[in-house]
């Protein structure tokens, strides 16, 4: 008896696989608690309804909020949830606050935690994600590290019982879903863009959504870019709220449409020339499907990415090395590796989880 705690478009992503490779399994029965903390449709229905992801049990509908406001309804939320289903394990994915949440109320519950994507570290304490990652791994009692640095990461921290290294469950998505989103999607055509003669830009991260002088930049950086190449940016609700609180606008040459499903989202990626975001699992999906990638943060988790010459890291506080980057990246390759594993890493997961209640 497994409860899921997901509440973000990455898990969302994420439980696609993981939740398959579990149903598999005549021994278990997964139950999925939606928090909320995405909750507009094209942030959260339409991965249920592309990916074929279960339906929530439950759903908490927390929304957006400061994050201790967040954080404290999700707990409570979870916390009776588990009162009321016992499970065997709790399984959460991932860096937000839905991932603490579902930790600290099992844990509090002494419920065993199962973290996918343990060991991630960016050692930037400030970041919101970077807290919540430490904090999960620090409760869970069995740890799913995509990478080998995830698990040296977590032995440096003094936590080596229960580690296991399965590789990233992304890259299972990648492989399963990157032919049928190629074959399916029409976003392409759809916006009149030809493939390979476009940048794909997200920005989301609250370092740079709530830092204006950062925001700006990015905003600059983008138009600069855009005398050369049409600029797609999928706008995440908290970056429209944001720029419009600062009164900036995007340029024409910026394609600003709204947030989109995974497929069609996958379908940018690959015909993208250059990926531009903040995303840590944009960075990885850029990898995947071989186009370089220009990160906008001062670090990454991901840094076998940039060691491997597929990523760059760009702080965005100058718009004209933004633009220069983005611009240089056009036609350049990294190195061949297979940093994250074999695609299997679901099954992995499945087989642990099994074992667990046995």
């Amino acid at each position: 008896n497994i409860v899921t705690v997901v509440g973000a478009r990455p898990q969302f992503i994420k439980a696609t696989v993981v939740s398959a490779a579990l149903a598999e399994r005549a021994g278990i029965v997964e139950r999925i608690v939606h928090t909320g903390q995405h909750y507009d449709a094209n942030m959260s229905d339409v991965f249920f309804e592309e990916l074929g992801i279960p339906r929530p049990s439950v759903h908490l509908d927390v929304r957006s909020g400061p994050h201790g406001a967040q954080t404290g309804q999700m707990l409570a939320g979870i916390e009776a949830v588990l009162l009321e289903q016992r499970p065997d394990a709790v399984l959460v994915y991932g860096d937000t606050n839905s991932t603490a949440a579902g930790a600290l109320a099992a844990s509090k519950l002494h419920i065993p935690v199962a973290h996918v994507e343990a060991g991630l570290r960016s050692f930037n304490r400030r970041m919101p994600e970077e807290q919540n990652r430490v904090i999960t791994d620090h409760l869970a009692d069995v740890l799913f590290a995509p990478t080998d640095l995830a698990v040296a990461n977590l032995a440096h921290e003094g936590i080596v019982k229960g580690v296991h290294a399965v590789g990233d469950v992304m890259y299972d998505v990648a492989l399963h879903f990157a032919g049928r989103a190629r074959t399916s999607s029409v976003l392409l055509d759809r916006l009149g863009l030809i493939a390979g003669a476009y940048v794909l830009m997200t920005v989301h991260r609250a370092e740079n959504t709530d830092e204006p002088a950062r925001l700006r930049a990015i905003v600059d950086g983008a138009t600069a870019v855009a005398d050369t190449l049409t600029v797609v940016l999928p706008m995440h609700p908290r970056t429209v709220r944001t720029l419009a609180d600062l009164g900036i606008t995007m340029p024409p040459g910026v394609r600003v449409i709204e947030p989109v499903g995974y497929l069609d989202m996958v379908a940018l990626e690959v015909g993208a020339e250059v990926i531009v975001t903040d995303s840590g699992g944009v960075q990885k999906e850029a990898f995947f499907h071989g186009v370089p990638c220009i990160t906008l943060r001062d670090e990454t988790e991901w840094v076998e990415l940039v060691e491997l010459g597929w990523n760059e890291l760009v702080p965005p506080v100058d718009a004209t090395a933004i633009a220069r980057a983005v611009l240089s990246a056009r036609g350049r390759r990294g190195r061949t590796a297979k940093p994250y594993g074999d695609g299997h890493a679901a099954v992995r997961i499945a087989d642990v989880m099994e074992k667990l209640g046995s």
